[in-house]
């Protein structure tokens, strides 16, 4: 049967056997396995034995050769072995998509969402989906209700023990925000190391998020526009919600436009992904 090569770059790389300095060779990734090879050495994981991928964390083994990688772990004929592949910034980023993409595409799933609304548990029944990774975002097909999450939205991650589909289960279960509201959905897969794949994932999107938002810096005034911005929905002009002079709501608005937390539309000024995390997070921190 032949292989989809999804992936084919040069970049240094360090795996079992190699001594010294770590080679610069190539890296192939097909739907079935991932290739290293370097003059005198080849090294193939099939992707069936994968059971960990770690992005921008350096092996401290390797600390001394490389600066941000995708880390590998694998176990094959009863042998563990990790990888570590560096390549330029555009090429890793990518292949780290890519990796998550075709280990987790096509995945059978047990999935309740929603399990809790704002802190409130909800009695939802658990269903069979089938899981679909996209850049930045899950969905579930195949169950009555299909649903995506943006990842972007992501507020919080773990992996948990509940009881999906009449017995406990290792699950994923992270907590996202939907129209200005936190929701947790909890994520089972019948692979306890594609569960934990999955959880990486999510945790890797986190992360991005959590590190634009450690750069936001907003005032009070700043944060009742964005939460304005939600309560008044589209249409909606923000100077008959917020009583802050016009000349002064101007100047907010732009420096929140700026700042990636609005963007303007033909409806008007709505929040983008992050800002509705923020305002997510504000209300969940004055319910709690």
């Amino acid at each position: 049967m032949s292989e989809t090569v999804v992936a084919d770059f040069v970049g240094r790389f360090f795996a079992p056997g190699i001594e010294g300095d770590p080679p610069t060779g190539r890296i192939i990734l097909s739907q079935r396995r991932l290739v290293l090879a370097a003059d005198g050495y080849k090294e193939t994981i099939p992707l069936s034995s994968v059971f960990d991928v770690k992005v921008g964390q350096v092996p401290p083994e390797m600390a001394g050769y490389f600066n941000d990688t995708v880390t590998v772990a694998y176990r094959t004929d009863d042998r563990r072995g990790v990888a570590a592949i560096e390549g330029n910034d555009t090429n890793i980023d990518r292949f780290a998509t890519v990796l998550f993409k075709v280990l987790l595409n096509g995945t059978p799933a047990l999935v309740r969402h929603p399990a809790k609304v704002g802190g409130r548990v909800v009695d939802s029944d658990t269903h069979r989906a089938e899981l679909d990774v996209t850049q930045g975002a899950l969905s579930f097909e195949g169950c009555p209700e299909p649903f995506t999450v943006d990842l972007r939205a992501v507020v919080s991650v773990e992996r948990a023990q509940r009881d999906l589909d009449n017995g406990d289960r290792p699950v994923i279960s992270f907590r996202h925000i939907e129209d200005g509201t936190a929701v947790t959905s909890q994520v089972g897969l019948n692979s306890g190391r594609l569960t934990n794949v999955l959880g990486r994932y999510i945790r890797l999107r986190y992360a991005d998020v959590q590190e634009e938002l450690a750069d936001v810096e907003l005032g009070e005034a700043e944060t009742e526009v964005l939460v304005a911005a939600y309560s008044a929905g589209p249409g909606v002009s923000l100077s008959k919600v917020v009583d802050i002079e016009p000349q002064r709501l101007t100047m907010l608005l732009n420096g929140l436009i700026d700042e990636g937390l609005l963007v303007d539309t033909d409806e008007g000024t709505k929040l983008t992904a992050k800002g509705r995390v923020i305002v997510g997070q504000r209300i969940e921190d004055v319910n709690t």
